[in-house]
């Protein structure tokens, strides 16, 4: 198997900025391209990306319980006071009648309706302009493993959200941690991104997409705080988990890649 990037056949498809993903740069990265390539020589490539991104899928969902055991150990019903209450107050000050139509804008936007609507409109289109189902595999995966993520924190911790006095209407019923808008707001858009930058030619596009992807999630989280729906830590642990999920994403992505274009 060739792993190094100046052997690959030029393609810009292939390719993040000047990176091409089919390079694996590191020691083990290269022994896991080589058992994902066996996997995909016994199996196919198509059914070792889904066999990967379940198997990462329960990694991720395992490692979602496990932090929340451990935070659950480490603070109280209603969070870390010394960084969620100040961030609760600071996000109180912020409020304005302007301010807070736009997060709740935001909040259904990037909702159980908009986040699915979003994920499946772009799998469909970048499928349609491809002509395979890749995309469709990987909006699906992260969707899936964000949502189980977030059931799993939330059944766990069963965190009292911030008082409704201290929160704008409508409001919130399911436990708080952790942000579930954040989460998966982080790992689809991640993948929006990371799917729509393979298929530009120029740097330009790619840069502003993924820097696009990341500002709204970042903006989506803060929204939460502004409404009072969920507690600052809420929302920092839906950015990390949902990183996670997304990198895991990714590597099966860019593994499928380097067996598919190892055996045309």
């Amino acid at each position: 198997m060739t792993t190094d990037a100046a052997t690959h056949d030029d393609r810009y498809d292939r390719k993040v900025g000047r990176r091409d993903v089919r390079d694996w740069r590191t020691k083990a990265g290269r022994r896991l391209a080589e058992r994902h390539d066996r996997l995909a020589s016994r199996v196919g490539a198509r059914r070792a990306l889904v066999a990967t991104l379940a198997i990462g899928g329960g990694v991720a969902v395992v490692a979602s319980v496990g932090a929340s055991w451990i935070y659950d150990g480490v603070t109280s019903r209603n969070g870390i006071e010394s960084l969620d209450g100040p961030a609760l107050k600071l996000a109180k000050s912020l409020r304005s009648p302007a301010a807070n139509a736009a997060a709740a804008a935001i909040a259904r936007g990037f909702g159980p309706v908009g986040m699915p609507v979003l994920a499946l409109g772009t799998a469909a289109a970048l499928a349609a302009r491809r002509r395979e189902l890749t995309p469709v595999i990987l909006m699906t995966a992260a969707g899936a493993g964000s949502l189980a993520m977030t059931l799993a924190g939330k059944n766990i911790i069963r965190r009292n959200r911030p008082h409704r006095r201290d929160a704008i209407a409508p409001y919130e019923k399911s436990p708080s941690f952790p942000s579930g808008h954040t989460l998966n707001a982080t790992t689809v858009l991640g993948s929006v991104a990371y799917l729509y930058a393979l298929n530009q030619k120029r740097n330009a596009p790619q840069t502003a997409v993924i820097g696009a992807a990341a500002a709204t999630a970042v903006t989506v989280g803060l929204s939460r705080v502004l409404l009072g729906a969920h507690w600052f830590t809420d929302v920092a642990v839906g950015w990390t988990t949902g990183t996670g999920w997304l990198s895991l994403i990714v590597t099966s992505h860019r593994l499928y890649l380097t067996s598919t274009d190892r055996d045309s």
